[in-house]
């Protein structure tokens, strides 16, 4: 047990040299092969989940934002040197769904005739009622508040209303008016 142990060596068989050689080339082969097969399955699995991450997108899109619920409200001035607009509030069943303070450029692009979109969402049919809030100051200097409400029936469709500003000398009192867009 205890003493001089005989050395092992690793002998390969005469003649099975040649064998063990072309064994290990044609694993080191196949081992490339499967390595760019792994990459093609990889690649075709990535396109996969590519495609199906676009259809589940478009069915998500489809099923919580249908076109067919859409409401878009717009806002526009009429008479366009009687008010200078602070700022809008709306609110659709009671609920604040929009509100939007006015910088002088945007106060500008709508001096000169601009629309802009105060509030896109979905809603179901049937009837609503749509109020906005309007703080100004008058071309006579005088600082004005008015709230409005406008009832509407949603049908089915995308819906587009303009409201329209407007206020006329000589008490600047505004005017807003509800429009639906074709």
């Amino acid at each position: 047990m205890f003493g001089k142990q005989k050395s092992q060596h690793c002998r390969i068989v005469p003649g099975t040299k040649g064998l063990w050689i072309s064994g290990m080339i044609a694993a080191l082969a196949f081992g490339s092969v499967s390595a760019s097969s792994l990459d093609d399955e990889i690649n075709r699995l990535t396109a996969d989940v590519t495609r199906h991450s676009a259809s589940v997108h478009a069915l998500e899109q489809r099923l919580l934002h249908p076109v067919d619920t859409r409401v878009s409200v717009f806002l526009t001035l009429g008479n366009r040197q009687a008010l200078n607009l602070d700022s809008v509030e709306l609110f659709i069943n009671d609920q604040p769904v929009a509100s939007h303070l006015y910088s002088a450029t945007e106060r500008t692009s709508l001096e000169q005739g601009g629309v802009q979109q105060l509030f896109v969402g979905n809603m179901a049919d049937g009837n609503h009622q749509l109020k906005t809030v309007i703080n100004a100051r008058a071309a006579n200097k005088r600082f004005v508040r008015r709230e409005v409400v406008h009832r509407f029936d949603k049908r089915p469709g995308t819906l587009r209303l303009q409201m329209n500003l407007d206020a006329r000398a000589p008490d600047y009192e505004p005017e807003v008016t509800f429009q639906e867009w074709k």
